[in-house]
């Protein structure tokens, strides 16, 4: 009789204890971060003629690839590319919002046109986000300082 009881009150605080954790509402999923920057190195001197890929980077969000244009093994220009695709063109004056993250990641606030093209020896994209909109802002360092190239939308 005593084991019988013991089954059926250990059965029955098993019960509220799954009725319990079921009840709890999960978090919901988050969304990218509103500001964030990826690193990436040059194509290496003596690459193949054309399109070489410098560096990738993929999340639960999408993904992102710093490209190169290679002529006579020396890259004269670099792009990004976000889910396989050219970044699609920027508003013609970047938001605040935009500029506000490329400060707060130590970067300089984007010129307007930017420099055309961009080389360097290390890349740093720049991922500001809106509830609206999406952008990737590139930067190149030369050896001393950071240099805005150009920014999209994905």
């Amino acid at each position: 009789m005593k084991r019988t009881m013991s089954a059926c009150s250990g059965l029955a605080l098993g019960m509220m204890v799954l009725s319990a954790f079921a009840a709890t509402k999960h978090p919901t999923t988050k969304g990218p971060p509103a500001c964030s920057a990826l690193t990436f190195r040059a194509v290496v001197s003596g690459a193949g003629e054309g399109e070489q890929q410098a560096g990738f980077y993929r999340s639960r969000y999408g993904t992102l690839a710093l490209h190169a244009d290679v002529k006579q093994g020396q890259p004269v220009d670099y792009f990004v590319l976000a889910d396989g695709k050219r970044l699609a063109a920027a508003p013609a004056s970047l938001p605040e919002w935009a500029a506000n993250c490329a400060v707060a990641k130590k970067l300089p606030k984007p010129a307007a046109p930017g420099a055309s093209p961009c080389t360097g020896q290390r890349f740093r994209v720049v991922l500001a986000h809106d509830t609206s909109q999406r952008l990737a802002l590139l930067y190149a360092f030369d050896g001393s300082t950071w240099h805005y190239c150009s920014a999209g939308s994905y």
